[in-house]
């Protein structure tokens, strides 16, 4: 399927051509634009040159080959259909485990003891500290004083 000598003018016409579209490009938009359509125009030898045409026609014939059985074969199309349809389930299935462990958690703290046994706290941890209520006493504004709110945030946090 794949002839080399077949190839080979493709790739050396290909060339030549972008090597012409190179100095025409060096002389109207200067020596980078020529370069680099030089660049691309040395790539069909390149590929042929070292064996990387053939692999791009092994993949390229290979992508066509399954798409076109993909989408003119009506058994792929079951499959595809069975991959969808196990999809649906997993997803229904999981809203609905999550419905029931939901409803599960809500009956769950009404069966549980009322009250937590003490834990004594053991010798490798440090005793839990007890907190400080989150909300300071109101304190009464004054107008006259800009610094109050300051004073009071100083005051909550032990600074004078």
């Amino acid at each position: 399927m794949f002839n080399p000598l077949t190839w080979l003018p493709l790739c050396a016409g290909l060339t030549a051509v972008g090597l012409v579209l190179s100095f025409l490009a060096f002389r109207r938009r200067g020596a980078a634009s020529g370069m680099r359509v030089a660049a691309w125009a040395l790539l069909p030898v390149a590929a042929y040159l070292t064996g990387a045409l053939q692999v791009l026609w092994t993949i390229g014939t290979t992508v066509v080959g399954f798409v076109t059985q993909l989408v003119f074969n009506p058994l792929v199309w079951a499959g595809v259909a069975m991959a969808g349809l196990s999809v649906v389930l997993f997803v229904a299935s999981g809203v609905m485990r999550g419905r029931k462990l939901a409803s599960f958690r809500k009956k769950a703290p009404a069966e549980a003891p009322a009250e937590a046994p003490d834990v004594k706290p053991s010798a490798n941890k440090a005793a839990p500290k007890p907190q400080q209520p989150a909300v300071a006493p109101k304190q009464s504004p004054k107008a006259e004083d800009d610094f109050s709110d300051i004073e009071a945030l100083l005051k909550k946090r032990g600074i004078s």
